[in-house]
């Protein structure tokens, strides 16, 4: 089966027809494949060196990783600090610590029936990884999932997106610079590369992006029966109860929303308030919006602390769905201003949302914030049930009850009470979805775990009792059988 990924940007399939890049693909995998037990039979302090080489690195090239970001969607200084590169120097310097105790053996109980034996988990690299990383995050988004691969002892492939050329061709030669061929590669360039890539037998892919696409690279990984994580998205609810700090939450969500021009995975989608609320968080909503941005249109549009659209289609795409859900009845409180020239969407909130209406039809991956008003938690139970399992989902209540209520009907990746998007920022958590918005999770040792085999491992002394029941299963055997199956029977009481 060959394998293809539709281009995000065009919707269209794009062929290559590089033989020769073909070719390099497959000579790059196959070294890999040679070079890759003595990767795995890499010392925790050799897979510490390196990853505070890739360190030392990330800190000497941050002027240029800021210059290559706003190059490509005019990402304001601040956040790429906040959240490519301190991120990913969290993740290094919590795994640096914690390296050596996650390789050790894991000890495990061992049942009385098999005395004479003790038991273990053995972590093993999986071999041969393949991380596909998304434009949103560039930086962040590749080099986490890389710095778990080589913490496990993987030898790694990438593929940086092909919508931030500057910030991938940044990364590459990082790479190059730490990393030789045959332990990390980096394969740059037209979408193709990734369809490539997925037809190549990688032992685990590591892929963040739509749900479309992961059903995809799920479909060719499962040509090869290889593991697969898929960091995925959704529509992220969020819930402001009628005993909220209303204007706790406006601020909160207003920051959550338009980090990275709202082209966040975990971003809040919509937010259910409360009929009784709507008002007050709208108001405290513009506040925010006019204290964080400028206080009209047009200072918003010059302010550098906004992230520009990544292309003109999603720009065009946000246009769409704001202008038909005005038409359909929402009321746009707040911005509602595009510029497709400067891939420019104003931060926008709608109020008087309905379920139904075009902004809800999908994950909104933009700076609009549709509020929908509530009279009970109930529906807002049933509407979030009613729609497939989101990455995140947000409460903000000082009711322990209501939280409760919201945490046992539904389900999501993460929740964050009384706050957004903070719980990535913890790498003793894991991040992950569930359903529709992934399968699998990262971060700290659920990274290292994710890219690891657990290998199980008895070793039996002289002493076995096993023996005890072998054939030829006389009398006397099947009454030791019969008192062991009494055992199993009293147990557990």
């Amino acid at each position: 089966m060959s394998a293809t990924i539709i281009s995000e940007r065009t919707g269209a399939q794009k062929q290559d027809g590089a033989s020769d890049l073909r070719a390099r693909i497959r000579e790059t995998f196959e070294r890999q494949q040679a070079h890759r037990w003595n990767v795995a039979n890499t010392t925790a302090d050799e897979r510490v060196a390196k990853l505070k080489r890739l360190k030392k690195l990330m800190l000497e090239r941050r002027d240029d990783l800021l210059r290559a970001m706003a190059a490509d969607f005019r990402k304001p200084a601040a956040e790429v600090d906040l959240t490519e590169l301190q991120p990913v120097l969290g993740e290094i310097n919590h795994t640096i610590k914690h390296l050596k105790s996650w390789m050790q053996p894991m000890k495990v109980p061992t049942p009385p029936q098999l005395i004479g034996t003790k038991s273990m988990v053995r972590y093993e690299p999986k071999g041969l990884v393949l991380i596909l990383a998304p434009w949103n995050y560039p930086f962040n988004l590749l080099m986490s999932p890389l710095v778990a691969a080589v913490a496990a002892g993987n030898c790694v492939v990438v593929r940086p997106s092909d919508k931030v050329r500057q910030t991938s061709a940044l990364m590459a030669t990082m790479l190059r610079d730490v990393f030789p061929e045959d332990e990390v590669a980096v394969f740059t360039g037209p979408s193709s590369i990734a369809n490539d890539l997925l037809e190549l037998p990688f032992d685990h892919i590591f892929f963040t992006g739509s749900t479309r696409i992961g059903k995809q690279v799920m479909h060719a990984a499962a040509e090869h029966l290889g593991a697969v994580t898929l960091e995925l998205g959704g529509q992220s609810p969020v819930v402001v109860d009628e005993t909220a700090d209303v204007d706790t939450a406006a601020q909160r969500l207003v920051w959550g929303k338009f980090l990275n021009g709202g082209q966040t995975c975990v971003a809040p989608n919509h937010v259910f308030v409360h009929v009784s609320k709507q008002a007050e968080f709208v108001a405290a909503a513009r506040r925010t919006i006019e204290k964080h941005y400028g206080a009209t249109e047009e200072d918003r549009q010059k302010s550098p602390h906004l992230c520009r659209i990544v292309d003109a289609p999603s720009e065009k795409r946000l246009r769409d769905v704001v202008e038909r859900s005005v038409a359909a009845g929402a009321r746009l409180e707040v911005g509602g201003k595009f510029d497709p020239a400067d891939r420019y969407v104003a931060p926008t909130v709608l109020s008087n949302v309905k379920d139904d209406m075009p902004v809800m039809e999908a994950e909104l991956f933009g700076p609009v914030m549709p509020v929908i008003p509530f009279d009970s938690l109930d529906e807002v139970i049933s509407a979030i049930q009613r729609r497939p399992k989101p990455l995140a989902m947000y409460v903000f209540s000082e009711s322990d009850r209501n939280i409760e209520r919201l945490l046992s009907n539904t389900t999501a990746g993460g929740t964050v009470i009384n706050n957004c998007i903070i719980h990535l920022a913890n790498p003793d958590l894991p991040f992950g979805g569930i359903g529709a918005s992934g399968m699998g999770n990262y971060h700290g040792f659920f990274g290292f775990r994710a890219l690891s085999h657990e290998r199980a491992v008895m070793v039996q002394s002289r002493l076995a009792t096993v023996r005890l029941f072998y054939p030829p299963y006389t009398k006397v055997v099947q009454r030791a059988i019969d008192a062991l199956t009494k055992v199993f029977a009293l147990q557990g009481r």
